[in-house]
């Protein structure tokens, strides 16, 4: 069983990064968030997250960060392994449980 942990190394933190993945990922999307994948070449994979200040105060925002980081956390062994992932939130992601942002992050990486 791997870890439960969200370590320094499975995240995504320069600008420059975010950009690559942004510009060169392939675009996945749910009502509430937006994903864009790419692969990193590296053992794991790793994760980035991105709110609007349209999205919500501060409080909402940290508090949508902190699903999506928990959901990476919790499923990162049945996400595609060495990549990189950007989760950004859109429009209503304030409204959400962990558990709704959870099923709809699911269904993205669920094959057809």
């Amino acid at each position: 069983m791997a870890r439960l942990t969200f370590r320094k190394k499975e995240r995504i933190r320069k600008r420059a990064d975010f950009q690559r993945i942004f510009r060169a990922g392939a675009k996945l999307q749910t009502p509430h968030f937006r994903v864009s994948i790419r692969p990193n070449g590296l053992p794991h994979a790793r994760l980035g997250v991105t709110v609007g200040r349209k999205i919500g105060s501060a409080v909402q925002r940290n508090r949508i960060k902190r699903h999506v980081r928990e959901f990476f956390r919790l499923n990162k062994d049945s996400l595609p392994g060495s990549s990189d992932l950007v989760v950004t939130a859109r429009e209503g992601a304030v409204s959400l449980t962990f558990w709704q942002v959870s099923e709809e992050l699911k269904g993205l990486f669920r094959g057809p």
